[in-house]
């Protein structure tokens, strides 16, 4: 095994060596700079549009008039204070009331409560424990909140907290707020386990119990004697928790469950979305199989807990899980359905009968932003299917009718944000303006006010310029390569800066590679983007390929890979290998591959199964083992180990790790409670007992996603890595 351990500043040394360029690690990690993002939000009336703002005097929320675009109010952070000799509270986050009348901040661990009229600040928790996903009762009389895995509510007039439950325990019982699976599989790491009655009379929560779950345990090894912290993570084919929804009523705390398991086989189901009808009377459910290919919407009494299922989603392969639900005042619904291949959305009636198409067949939808039934209107981000169309996002504008015709097809539709790049809409109530967010691979996040008709109202103030000029640096180009069996894959790449036709040149390629993923976007990636452009200004290509179960292929490409991971995913990089071999300037001899995740899976897989393709490789926080992920992610493609035990060898980058013959480094961080260090440990006992050398890098309590001084040293790392082993300007 090499070892390889050079200071950061040497490494910064020989990177400097190199011709000069636009970029350098510390512009690319500049701590100093400011979000690129103004956190904004609008006052539930919608006449207010709130975004923070970070000077050199510190941040400050301000409010724009959306009608003018001017700035007509101000509460610099520096006001939040419990009393005028009581330091400011640094909040992480802002809620508005649905009065429109004051805002909840939040900080590391307590509850603030900010009220407009008197702009005062009253301190709403001191316990010593953190108060989490905290939000305002529908008439703003109250807010929920969480602490120590039990719900509370906690009135805003007299100040009494209720505790909704009492029987939650840290890693065993856990009340209105998700455990880890959920959390990251279910959710998308959306802060979501209860759910207000619109009346605000009753709220409808999880209960977790994972006290069959089995554990992990994570290490902080700063100690003399190491600490060591158990998780709760069901791996593939292991016991789930038992999830159970539980509805309370505020006023006389009676609780009562929702019968969501109306046979055995739902017995282990995903309870995985939650929605109240308007009317308060009725709560649907979306219930997933376990073996994730039946999802059935329920509707829920909340006062006899008796569901029954209205509507149907099924696949031989697997179903993903839709985002986009929306009730509507008569009780009719809209849902998204993959159905075509493609997510579109449909109308269903109030019995859950589909009555018609919503979004047009020429356009997947990837996100519901609003729907206001008072102007007929509903608003979509999505991209147009066909081609490179994936690459960007767009945002369009959704005529509702009030009785649609059963069967229709013909869609009555507009963009509001046609631009070639990422696009992104956070509509105001009432639906008369909102705000335009936007980027490309180029330049960072821009936001624009708007109104529904198109008119820009104002630009909001972004982040400082960078330390570079983004418009200097090398600019990706986009296209399609040859692929197996004459399918064409989408592709970008990054020419050599002043690329020179006589000389030859190494190249960089990226990759992820799981069901329904896309590296070629044009959108801002700013660390790991900058630092591909950062590259090509010394001398590197960087290519990107996706593969045919990438989103560009809909979900009839995704259900290739079901029960048999890597081939798949191999046979679209080979590719891109075969592209840069058609370049006379490319040298194929020093091609190297990175990823990190699943881009480090398959990333060691390309390394184990095509040996002497790549000179070296960067396996970053990889699933070497797919028995080691967790349960909902990867039964929903791999099904179970016990159902699928020759896809799961042959489908683990580990099985083959003896074929090593390329350079590799390996890099894991030690906390990371996603992908565990397992991972890693297991892959580096399996090459030290083949005898092959490789070399590794460990962050300790570094978890998924690093810090940024570990992040900078990682990438500082990988620098000096494929420097040494590719050898650019040869």
């Amino acid at each position: 095994m090499r070892s390889l351990a050079l200071p950061l500043s040497t490494v910064l040394l020989l990177a400097a060596a190199l011709p000069a360029t636009e970029l350098s690690l510390d512009k690319i990690f500049d701590s100093a700079a400011p979000p690129e993002t103004s956190q904004t939000a609008w006052r539930p009336d919608g006449g207010l549009l709130t975004h923070v703002v970070t000077e050199a005097g510190g941040s400050e929320l301000r409010g724009i008039d959306p009608a003018t675009g001017q700035v007509t109010w101000k509460l610099a952070y520096a006001e939040l204070k419990t009393a005028p000799s009581a330091p400011a509270i640094a909040p992480t986050r802002y809620l508005w009331s649905p009065n429109s009348d004051a805002l909840l901040f939040s900080d590391v661990s307590d509850l603030y409560l900010y009220r407009l009229a008197s702009r005062s600040l009253q301190r709403l928790t001191d316990t010593g424990a953190a108060e989490e996903e905290a939000t305002f009762s529908p008439d703003g009389s109250r807010i929920a909140y969480v602490r120590d895995c039990n719900l509370f509510v906690r009135d805003l007039a007299t100040g009494r907290e209720t505790p909704l439950t009492e029987d939650g325990r840290e890693n065993e019982i856990l009340n209105g707020k998700n455990d880890w699976v959920y959390w990251e599989e279910i959710w998308n790491r959306q802060p979501t386990g209860y759910w207000w009655s619109p009346d605000g009379q009753r709220i409808v929560y999880y209960r977790f119990d994972d006290r069959a779950v089995a554990t992990y345990p994570l290490l902080d090894e700063r100690g003399t004697y190491p600490e060591i912290r158990s998780q709760r993570y069901p791996k593939a084919g292991e016991v789930n928790p038992t999830v159970r929804l539980r509805v309370v009523e505020i006023a006389t705390g009676v609780h009562r469950e929702l019968a969501t398991a109306d046979s055995p086989a739902a017995g282990d189901a995903y309870l995985a979305r939650v929605h109240w009808r308007p009317d308060n009377a009725r709560i649907a459910v979306e219930r997933l199989n376990r073996d994730q290919t039946e999802l059935d919407l329920l509707l829920c009494d909340p006062r006899s807990g008796v569901c029954e299922a209205i509507a149907h989603q099924t696949s031989p392969t697997w179903v993903n899980i839709p985002n986009e639900f929306q009730f509507l005042s008569d009780g009719s619904f809209l849902w998204a359905s993959e159905e075509s291949g493609w997510n579109r959305l449909m109308r269903h009636d109030a019995t859950g009968k589909p009555i018609a198409a919503v979004s047009p067949e020429s356009f997947a939808v990837t996100s519901l932003d609003a729907v206001d039934e008072a102007s007929g209107i509903a608003v979509v981000t999505g991209f147009r299917p066909i081609a490179l169309g994936p690459m960007n996002r767009r945002v369009l504008l959704l005529e509702l009718e009030s009785t649609p015709k059963p069967g229709k097809t013909g869609v009555r539709s507009r963009l509001l944000a046609r631009e070639p790049g990422t696009n992104g809409a956070n509509v105001a109530p009432g639906a008369r303006h909102w705000v335009h967010r936007w980027s490309d691979a180029h330049h960072p996040p821009r936001e624009t006010l708007r109104t529904i008709s198109g008119e820009t109202v104002v630009a909001l103030p972004g982040a400082p310029d960078p330390a570079y000029d983004p418009d200097k640096l090398p600019q990706w180009e986009y296209f399609e390569i040859p692929g197996p069996n004459g399918v064409r894959l989408p592709a970008r790449w990054l020419q050599p800066a002043n690329c020179d036709a006589r000389k030859r040149y190494p190249a960089i390629m990226f990759h992820y590679g799981g069901p329904a993923s896309q590296v070629v976007t044009n959108r801002w990636e700013r660390q790991r983007g900058l630092w591909h452009q950062w590259m090509s200004e010394r001398g590197y290509v960087v290519l990107m390929v996706d593969n045919e179960a990438s989103i560009f292929f809909g979900k009839k490409g995704e259900d290739r890979v079901h029960r048999n991971f890597g081939p798949l995913e191999l046979a679209a990089q080979l590719a891109g290998v075969e592209y840069l071999k058609s370049i006379a300037w490319v040298d194929a001899t020093r091609i190297g591959i990175w990823g990190w995740s699943g881009g480090g899976a398959n990333t060691l897989w390309a390394l184990f199964h095509s040996p002497g393709t790549w000179k070296a490789g960067v396996a970053g926080a990889p699933v070497a083992d797919l028995r080691y992920y967790d349960s909902i992610w990867t039964e929903r493609y791999m099904d179970t180990p016990q159902t699928n035990p020759e896809g799961y060898k042959s489908g683990s980058a580990i099985t083959a790790a003896a074929a090593l013959r390329d350079a590799l480094l390996v890099v894991h961080g030690t906390g990371d409670d996603n992908v565990h260090p397992q991972n890693s440990i297991v892959l580096i006992d399996n090459l030290v007992s083949a005898g092959i050398a490789f070399e590794e890098a460990l962050y300790p309590r570094e978890k998924h996603g690093f810090k940024p001084a570990a992040s900078k040293h990682f990438y500082a790392r990988m620098t000096e890595f494929f420097d040494r082993h590719l050898r650019p300007g040869d």
